[in-house]
């Protein structure tokens, strides 16, 4: 028999997810982010399901052409654009608008000499200082493509870095609307954050990533408060149960002592399967459908579950790491990180099943 643990990929849950982005900007097309491999969903199988999405984006012509080759049409965007002149002619070839953040990439399209136009994003730096266009040296940029032969479409784009907490975005929106005045191109704004809390950066285009996902991209509150649906949850099972005596230690190191007499449950899961060594005694988990802690350290390959309030739970009882019943927010918080980089720290070696519904 195969290892239990197994990731639940729910393409309902990413079809109505993808739903509440047009309830929350009902006049923006939607350029769904599925970079890191859909966010550990998987690539092509987010791609398929959001089929009726706008458009992609992704981070490198390997992703692209991985769409590409598996039938997906849809317009797919190179969120950091090319590296190499090289790379110019792939982006012709798959048929990718490209994000050009430094004026070289300009360079690079023009000396190329592509033989067909490419749509082209002019990425700003309004604030967040990690990639983006100075304002003089967006006026440089399109002095050049303005009117080449190589450029189809001119979208302006910039990123904001605190839609997800109080700053808001008004400060680099304020930025990029005084870099555009007069320039009368569409434009890209809007991550998942700034889709809900913040409809006048909605722009034409919006990039929603995390809330595809089901999760929220909000260090408080719940998924669920704004209608979304976990797409994936992480579950395993039981594969042994040990019966310990007040002061008996578990895992690696001891680092957990039984504060009474108690049973704990071994789980298939651990570091190696992208559980994060860092979660603590106390980070919640699901056993036979009711909520528990986590003991002792996370080894590579199994974790430590309280049975002690379940009687029922044996070897063989459902685990629930996240998702259904659990949401990842609450396992990222006790951790002390985001459930951006759980999702994307799922091991490859996790094998992964389809429900729709």
């Amino acid at each position: 028999m195969p290892r239990p643990i197994v990731a639940r990929i729910n393409l309902a849950a990413l079809k109505h997810n993808l739903s509440v982005v047009q309830r929350y900007a009902p006049h923006s097309k939607r350029i769904v982010v599925i970079k890191s491999n859909g966010y550990g969903h998987g690539l092509v199988r987010v791609a398929k399901a959001l089929s009726t999405a706008e458009g992609f984006a992704v981070l490198s012509v390997d992703e692209a052409r991985a769409l590409r080759e598996a039938g997906i049409k849809n317009p797919i965007m190179l969120l950091e654009g090319f590296f190499s002149e090289d790379e110019v002619a792939d982006a012709v070839q798959y048929r990718l608008s490209v994000v050009v953040h430094r004026l070289e990439q300009v360079d690079m399209i023009l000396s190329a000499k592509p033989k067909t136009k490419l749509d082209i994003l002019l990425k700003l730096n309004t604030g967040m200082n990690r990639l983006g266009l100075t304002g003089e040296n967006l006026r440089r940029a399109l002095a050049k493509v303005a009117n080449s032969k190589f450029i189809e479409t001119i979208t302006l784009m910039t990123h904001f870095a605190t839609a997800d907490d109080a700053q808001g975005v008004a400060d680099q929106l304020r930025t990029f609307n005084r870099l555009v005045e007069g320039l009368a191109y569409a434009r890209c704004l809007a991550n998942s954050a700034a889709i809900i809390r913040y409809p006048e950066a909605h722009g034409d285009w919006v990039r929603p990533g995390i809330m595809i996902y089901g999760c929220t991209p909000f260090a408080e509150g719940s998924a669920q408060e704004f209608g979304l649906k976990p797409a994936m949850t992480l579950q395993s099972e039981i594969i042994a149960v040990q019966q310990l005596k007040k002061g008996d230690r578990v895992g690696y190191g001891g680092v957990f002592s039984a504060e009474q007499d108690m049973r704990i449950g071994v789980v298939a899961c651990g570091y190696a399967d992208g559980y994060l060594r860092q979660a603590l005694t106390g980070t919640p988990i699901i056993v036979h459908g009711k909520r528990t802690r986590t003991v002792g350290r996370v080894s590579m390959d199994m974790m430590y579950a309280d049975l002690s309030a379940i009687p029922e739970a044996n070897i063989g009882s459902p685990v629930v790491l996240w998702g259904d019943q659990l949401p990842i927010e609450e396992v990222a918080k006790a951790v002390g990180t985001v459930n951006y980089e759980l999702l994307c720290a799922l091991a490859t070696r996790v094998p992964m099943s389809e429900v729709d519904g």
